[in-house]
């Protein structure tokens, strides 16, 4: 019997992916050299993890070792999807996935124990537990009295969305409106180069997942430009819930880019540094959302964004 190929350590994939992250933010393109020591100065992290890191890399294609000059990006960023399905999965990982695809379906109560999980994925305990740190670590799920662990309540049932969309009106416009909003110019632009790229496609070719990619990380990028750091903490935290499975079924694909060409135009007056009028179609933005209406496009709120055009 042919043993199951050996699953790479959690934090050498989790630097990795930390590694593709920052690669990104940074505009490194295909041929970028990798020197160890400036990676672990970005990553904050000895050069030992990185070199595992790169090593798994390495070995997935994404970055190319070469006896000369060492490590040096060889995959194309921008098509995110593409990289991230390159690399491993952890065993707890998957068993997180599980847990978290189980719970959006109601397969799984909103209290978990560790013996239960255990018997119901016929997984060791050291690997729920793992799951569970890092679903934990996503403040996703929270201890519970004795041996038991609870989900948060997530925006999976039309009243929590509904609660969810209002507490994003009430903190996202106030976000860019604060004294000292600053926009992260290397994030924006991969940003608008990925939602332009995803815009295009047809849609039999539209991509779910890279959208929630995408739409995430458009808002976590305006809750991080905050100067004020709670309402920057509070925003990303509720965003992390949004990772949850099934958060975008039922919104069709004229939606979502509709949605798209709406983030375009907010980042243009955000780059313009037209703060109130970017904080203006963020609320209409996010009421257009929480509708999930696309016949609404023929009414008043949605032709600000045709009609508002960028400066010179």
């Amino acid at each position: 019997m042919q043993a199951a190929a050996k699953r790479p350590r959690t934090n050498h994939l989790d630097l990795a992916q930390r590694i593709l992250d920052v690669a990104r933010q940074r505009g490194f393109a295909p041929g970028a050299h990798l020197p160890e020591q400036q990676i672990a100065s970005l990553c904050n992290v000895s050069r030992t993890p990185v070199r595992a890191a790169l090593r798994l890399l390495t070995e997935q294609g994404v970055v190319q070792w070469e006896a000369a000059t060492g490590y040096r990006l060889v995959a194309d960023l921008t098509a995110q999807a593409a990289v991230a399905a390159e690399l491993p999965v952890t065993a707890e990982d998957e068993l997180a996935e599980a847990i978290l695809r189980d719970r959006s379906a109601r397969r799984l109560d909103q209290t978990v124990t560790v013996v239960g999980l255990m018997r119901r994925y016929d997984a060791e305990r050291k690997t729920v537990l793992k799951a569970l740190q890092r679903l934990t670590e996503e403040n996703l799920v929270g201890r519970a009295p004795g041996q038991s662990w609870l989900f948060r309540r997530a925006p999976d049932d039309p009243e929590a969305q509904g609660e969810s969309y209002e507490f994003r009106l009430l903190l996202e416009p106030a976000a860019i409106l604060t004294p000292g909003f600053r926009l992260d110019g290397t994030r924006a632009a991969m940003l608008r180069q990925g939602m332009e790229t995803l815009t295009a496609l047809p849609d039999a070719a539209f991509d779910t997942r890279e959208f929630q990619r995408l739409d995430i990380e458009f808002h976590d990028m305006i809750a991080d430009g905050s100067a004020n750091r709670f309402v920057a903490d509070a925003l990303s935290d509720h965003l992390r819930l949004r990772r949850l499975p099934g958060t975008y079924a039922g919104v069709n694909v004229f939606r979502l880019k509709q949605s798209l060409r709406e983030h375009l135009t907010i980042l243009d007056h955000l780059e313009s540094r037209q703060y109130e009028v970017a904080a203006d179609l963020l609320r209409v933005h996010l009421r257009l959302s929480r509708s999930q209406r696309p016949q609404a496009a023929s009414r008043g709120a949605p032709a600000l964004f045709g009609m508002i055009s960028r400066p010179d």
